[in-house]
């Protein structure tokens, strides 16, 4: 049984050139996102956002959640993968980044698929639970400020469906979730919700370990 492969810059690239399907309207997006203060960072990878659109198109589903816009590189990608038909609901706390992504959402002609929603995430979670009903969604990606994981990953488990997918960015969180000196709010935050993760019986769980740590939990039926 091999060890994972160390994945340098040289293997990067080729995975890129033979899986990576970004074309010309995400790679502006991307390359727009990555000049912005703290976009690369805070962006998510085009391979991750792909595989996002495959997980759409293997749950099959119609209804999507996302937690945390940003410019909205990884909303374009999921509405691209939705059926005719399907929503998806992304919010963020501020207009300011997605209002960058939103003309790329015009362009791709999928903005009239995309319902955002502008303030608390806490707040937004609470009305979708109000108005839609728990077990909504069929998928709810969950990439917003660490502190809040714990309190978005269980209001998530409540809005997806019984057999529907939660997945979950940034679980090795730069590596400091590993590091018993990083004590800071967001590294704590991230560690307690990857603890609760392994013991939560009402969820099947994988973190995959590329990018920055994606785990997905699926609610058991």
């Amino acid at each position: 049984m091999a060890d994972q492969t160390t994945l340098s810059p040289a293997l990067l690239d080729y995975a890129r050139s033979v899986a990576l399907r970004e074309d010309g309207l995400l790679r502006e997006l991307h390359d727009m996102t990555a000049q912005l203060p703290g976009g690369r960072a805070m962006q998510i990878m085009p391979e991750e956002a792909q595989f996002l659109g495959l997980l759409i198109r293997l749950v099959g589903a119609r209804r999507v959640l996302e937690i945390g816009t940003f410019t909205g590189y990884s909303t374009l990608c999921m509405a691209r993968a939705l059926p005719a038909g399907g929503r998806i609901v992304t919010c963020d706390i501020s207009d300011k980044w997605p209002g960058i992504g939103a003309p790329f959402w015009q362009r791709a002609g999928v903005d009239g698929l995309i319902d955002l929603r502008i303030g608390d995430a806490a707040r937004t979670l609470a009305e979708l639970r109000e108005h839609d009903g728990d077990g909504a969604f069929d998928l709810v990606f969950v990439d917003a400020d660490k502190a809040g994981y714990l309190h978005y990953y269980e209001q998530a488990l409540a809005l997806v469906r019984p057999g529907g997918l939660v997945a979950i960015d940034n679980t090795l969180f730069f590596g400091r979730v590993a590091d018993p000196a990083a004590d800071d709010p967001d590294t704590v935050a991230v560690r307690t919700l990857n603890d609760l993760l392994r013991d939560d019986e009402r969820v099947d769980i994988a973190l995959l370990t590329v990018a920055d740590g994606i785990t997905l939990a699926r609610r058991r039926e």
